[in-house]
């Protein structure tokens, strides 16, 4: 599953934001959501298997974090879809400006 597939959840989203303050433990992360620990467990596995992000064990907790990587790919496919989409908006703006012209 692509970072983009694991990021079209909105929770999962929310999970990503609140990491990007940097590293936290699953106690923490749950605590901050309305869903049972359960839920959110469940949604860091799919964020962890998709490889959006990474998991370490220190002592009995579980520290998660982003991984850069997964998320650099998407932003590259979001950049060539935004980019694509300019050529063709440039190019129906100039079409729009000869018959105007």
């Amino acid at each position: 599953m692509s970072a983009l597939d694991v990021l079209a959840d909105p929770t999962r989203r929310r999970i990503v934001e609140l990491l990007a303050g940097g590293e936290l433990n699953a106690t923490t992360i749950a605590g901050r959501f309305a869903s049972s620990r359960p839920a959110i467990s469940q949604h860091l596995g799919v964020l962890v298997d998709g490889g959006v992000l990474t998991v370490r064990r220190v002592g009995t907790q579980r520290l998660y974090r982003i991984d850069p990587a997964s998320l650099a790919e998407a932003s590259d496919w979001l950049s060539a879809q935004a980019h694509r989409w300019e050529r063709v908006l440039d190019a129906l703006e100039s079409a729009l400006d000869e018959g105007t012209g």
